[in-house]
């Protein structure tokens, strides 16, 4: 915050366009009583387990619904998506309840409860916390595009999805071509995003100065990330109900894990090279939410259209336009098929490209008003039944002027 600060002020180009054009929200602490733990034991003391749990002894970050496994629970079904959405997927209600509880994701073999391990598998439930509900509320309250939580321990870029999906469950995908990066494993289910969600790890790990010089191992096991720097979360740790899911699949933004190092507390002497070698990595991470296609939905008299559907072909997820009708999605260099649609209107079509260069393509889209809104309303008011057709010359019946009136 300092840094960004300091260089508008100096007229730094580069920043001044950050932060002109990008609305950012910093949270210095989402867990400020583990910090003050870690804080008190120091770097010779500590672990990095020490200060991962709030005082009530609360995972933050897997303390989210899962709706990873509700959505995969629907496509079993073939649920998705005409009754039940691949988006915007709504939070259970009984999550919502004072005395709601969430289960726990398996993870390797236990999961972490109260601040200790479980013996049993799956570990029993958790309460939900107070500052997960008020992290919910706030991201429902902004339209937010991409996110990173930072993280210590570890020296890599983590994506979704963070949750295994049972072999089972795995649909059939269809050949592609091996990739050198990643293992065949059948319990990784990528998102629809994968791409791009790849592009956004690969952005900060190889602006990063050491995190892709992988070649002395991991922190503490063997390195997970092929020498990228980057790893999908159920590869390396998976786990359910992660901030990161439910992010992707409850609001627009693509929300990343960023595990800046071994140390989770350095010394004061090192805090410089540490900012050093993360410095041009956040600046670039958040240089990429200008990337892709952004616009207006509107309806013919200019009006702006909240909720209008945002669908971009060959990517099974779709985004909601915000309460001004505007909308960001960030998207891979391409040419894109995308379509607009809303309640009451007819949907809309275009090509948008998406360039190399940090830029957003404006692509806009006006829709007309459809006259199906107009007759369900005429459909229920005849208890959704097929109306009548009336043969001119024929008299109405009793039964046929009363529901007519009705209906007037």
């Amino acid at each position: 915050m300092q840094f960004l600060c300091k260089e508008y002020q100096d007229g730094n180009p580069r920043v001044r366009s950050l932060v002109t054009e990008t609305r950012i929200h910093l949270v210095p602490s989402l867990n400020p009583d583990g910090y003050e733990l870690a804080r008190e034991a120091g770097s010779e003391l500590g672990n990095w387990a020490l200060g991962h749990w709030t005082e009530e002894g609360y995972d933050l970050f897997e303390n989210f619904p899962d709706l990873a496994s509700a959505l995969w629970a629907a496509e079993e079904r073939r649920l998705v998506p005409h009754k039940f959405p691949n988006h915007h997927i709504p939070i259970p209600e009984h999550y919502l309840a004072e005395d709601a509880t969430v289960s726990h994701g398996t993870g390797h073999g236990g999961g972490a409860v109260m601040g200790r391990w479980c013996l049993t598998l799956p570990c029993p439930p958790r309460q939900v916390a107070a500052e997960t509900r008020a992290v919910m509320a706030w991201m429902d309250k902004n339209p937010f595009v991409l996110g990173a939580n930072l993280q210590g321990g570890e020296k890599l870029v983590s994506y979704p999805f963070d949750t295994a999906r049972p072999v089972s469950e795995v649909p059939a995908a269809a050949p592609r071509p091996p990739d050198d990066y990643e293992d065949d494993n059948p319990e990784l289910q990528e998102t629809p995003d994968h791409a791009i969600f790849r592009w956004l790890a690969i952005s900060y790990a190889s602006a990063h100065l050491t995190m892709t010089e992988t070649f002395r191992g991991g922190c503490h096991t063997q390195d997970m990330t092929n020498a990228m720097g980057i790893v999908q979360g159920a590869k390396w740790h998976p786990r359910a109900g992660s901030m990161n899911d439910f992010s992707y699949l409850h609001t627009n933004c693509l929300e990343l894990s960023i595990y800046l190092g071994c140390d989770k507390f350095p010394h004061e002497s090192e805090l410089q090279q540490e900012w050093e070698n993360n410095k041009e990595s956040l600046l670039t991470f958040m240089e990429q939410v200008h990337r892709g296609i952004k616009g207006l939905v509107t309806d013919q008299q200019g009006e702006p259209i909240a909720n209008a559907t945002i669908v971009v072909g060959g990517i099974n997820h779709n985004i909601k336009t915000a309460s001004g009708g505007d909308y960001w999605r960030i998207l891979n260099p391409g040419e894109y098929r995308v379509l607009a649609r809303a309640e009451g209107y007819n949907p809309s079509v275009k090509t948008c490209s998406v360039f190399y260069d940090i830029g957003a393509t404006q692509c806009n889209f006006v829709l007309s008003r459809s006259n199906w809104k107009r007759i369900r309303e005429i459909m229920a008011m005849n208890g959704n039944r097929p109306i009548r057709r009336i043969t001119p010359g024929r008299p109405m019946t009793p039964r046929e002027r009363m529901r007519l009136r009705m209906r007037l």
